[in-house]
């Protein structure tokens, strides 16, 4: 299935092909806008050569940051963010060969088996790793027994709660309006408090 998660179609195309792309276009999705961030794999492919976990893990740190902070920059806090990417990418290494995808393919994995898997990734905490198991669930044909319980509330059907149900232009404008309306919902409760 092809990925609609940015307005790029040569991003969305990185996306939908590379697991390493996508897996990282989740980790820089925090403080900045979701097209943004899922966009960021495009630009370290471009600028590094590619998006591949030993390649990353192995290149020097200042000639990463360097390509983040390139303007326009891969994320609002390139540094960060770059040091980030290198680590996660490290932990591929170490822990599933380097293959992103394993984390949801290797042994045939139930969803509380893929969720324990990304939280104990590098920058995914539980709600990153719930978010991301939905958007393999909802839009990636994982299948894993119970799935959808594990990425709760992301994995139920129709909540435009997150990255995993945009689809399109006009789901993502819905993902945006239930993300304010809940914001707003949490601030007046503060409020009451």
């Amino acid at each position: 299935m092809s990925l609609h998660l940015t307005d790029d179609p040569a991003a969305d195309a990185l996306l939908s092909e590379n697991p390493l792309a996508l897996l990282i276009g989740m980790l820089l999705d925090q403080q900045v806008a979701m097209e943004l961030a899922f966009s960021g794999p495009l630009k370290i492919q471009e600028r590094l050569g590619a998006v591949d976990a030993a390649a990353l893990a192995g290149a020097d740190p200042d000639e990463v940051v360097a390509a983040f902070s390139q303007t326009p920059a891969v994320h609002r806090y390139p540094g960060s963010m770059a040091a980030r990417v290198q680590g996660l990418c490290q932990a591929l290494l170490d822990d599933w060969d380097g293959d992103a995808s394993q984390i949801w393919t290797a042994g045939d994995p139930d969803g509380p088996t893929v969720l324990k898997r990304l939280k104990a990734l590098p920058g995914f905490g539980p709600q990153k790793a719930k978010i991301f198991l939905a958007l393999l669930g909802k839009q990636l044909g994982f299948s894993g027994a119970g799935w959808e319980a594990a990425a709760e509330p992301y994995g139920e059907a129709g909540s435009f709660r997150s990255v995993a149900d945009i689809t399109s232009p006009e789901t993502l404008l819905r993902v945006r309006e239930t993300k304010r309306a809940a914001k707003a919902a949490a601030k007046g409760a503060a409020s009451r408090a």
